[in-house]
């Protein structure tokens, strides 16, 4: 008994760590890592724009309220500088006909909500600046300009961030399971997506990548070898008209990585199917990715996909999401090599067969009949 559950428990934490070993998990983020880096991080400052919009909400609305924070703090204490030089504090006690720099500025804190007052263009009317310092006057202008420049670069990073085209894509969804079972006659392994919005996807592609290692005929072993699987719709496999459920199909040919797998020895392959999905968002033309992945585990032999599209009596199609990644088990070879012999069977026999030992003599007719 013990020795029961000890080989299941070994089995499963051998099954979970062989899931987690996925270089594309199932809504499309890469598990990858890099490691001694030696090009400088100051590369990824050249390209701010793009590190900004890389970072996740919590970090860019840290770096946002910072950015403001701090520019009106540093500001505010300019702003008190010019003050203390100018001897316009209290405690410096000015004459009645002293002329400031700034109209009530009366310490650091009136100076910090003149700064505010000044980038984000309030305008109280309590707190001014006069003509009698051109420090004054250049600084005002200096925060103005620098204030819009901060508030286009951050809002814009902010506005760019919600329109990416990275949201769009989370509308796109697979199903949780690959199926292999005939289609046309063809041993192939189908895959079902859908598009969640009735906006279309303009000019969509379908392609896929199988990750495996190889050993090449030189000894080297490549990790994460990319194979091209070529998918096919029946709808085309450009400019798809995407408003309902597609299923995609790659045929499992001579061709095909998949030839020389069976249905007894594909859990035991090491390989990660890899499904892009490329398009352009109609509301916004901007382009947008989809992907997803497949591990032998995910992919069932002898399956095909539930129907899901269905007539009303209104009129409507009514696609029933339920079924979307539900399977019924079908009749299938158990691998692909043994579809194409019975189908070389079939055809032989169709043909008939030529007996090499056969051979056709002609026999001459003579009459020995005598009148």
């Amino acid at each position: 008994m013990f020795n029961y559950l000890r080989k299941r428990f070994t089995s499963h934490i051998r099954e979970r760590s062989r899931r987690r070993a996925r270089l594309v998990s199932k809504d499309g983020r890469c598990n990858i890592e890099f490691g001694n880096v030696e090009q400088s991080r100051f590369v990824f400052l050249i390209d701010i724009w793009t590190t900004i919009l890389d970072l996740r909400w919590r970090y860019k609305m840290t770096i946002f309220i910072s950015a403001f924070l701090g520019s009106w703090f540093l500001f505010g204490l300019l702003w008190y500088v010019v003050a203390y030089i100018h001897k316009d504090l209290p405690e410096f006690n000015p004459s009645t006909n002293h002329t400031p720099c700034v109209e009530n500025i009366n310490g650091l804190t009136s100076a910090f909500l003149f700064s505010l007052e000044t980038q984000v263009t309030i305008g109280y009317g309590f707190r001014c600046v006069t003509e009698q310092c051109a420090t004054a006057i250049f600084l005002l202008i200096f925060q103005s300009i620098l204030g819009v420049i901060i508030n286009s670069f951050m809002c814009g990073a902010i506005l760019a961030k919600i329109s990416r085209s990275k949201n769009r894509a989370k509308t796109i969804t697979f199903s949780k399971n690959a199926v292999i079972s005939k289609r046309g006659g063809k041993l192939c392994l189908l895959i079902r997506v859908a598009n969640l919005r009735k906006s279309l996807l303009i000019g969509s592609h379908i392609y896929g990548k199988l990750l495996k290692t190889t050993i090449t005929p030189e000894g080297e072993t490549i990790i994460l070898d990319q194979v091209n699987i070529e998918f096919i719709v029946d709808a085309g496999n450009e400019n798809l008209f995407f408003i309902s459920p597609l299923t995609i199909y790659h045929v499992i040919d001579k061709n095909s990585p998949f030839f020389h797998m069976a249905a007894e020895t594909l859990l035991q392959q090491d390989f990660e199917l890899v499904v892009f999905l490329d398009g352009t968002v109609e509301a916004t033309s901007a382009t947008c990715q989809v992907r997803t992945s497949y591990i032998p585990e995910e992919v069932l032999w002898g399956y095909r996909f539930a129907p899901i599209v269905s007539k009303t009596k209104e009129g409507k199609y009514r696609v029933d999401f339920q079924n979307f990644s539900k399977t019924v088990a079908v009749e299938t070879p158990h691998c692909a090599f043994c579809l194409y012999n019975e189908k070389e069977a079939k055809a032989k026999e169709k043909k008939g067969f030529d007996n090499p030992g056969f051979v056709l003599s002609e026999v001459t007719e003579t009459s020995d009949t005598k009148m």
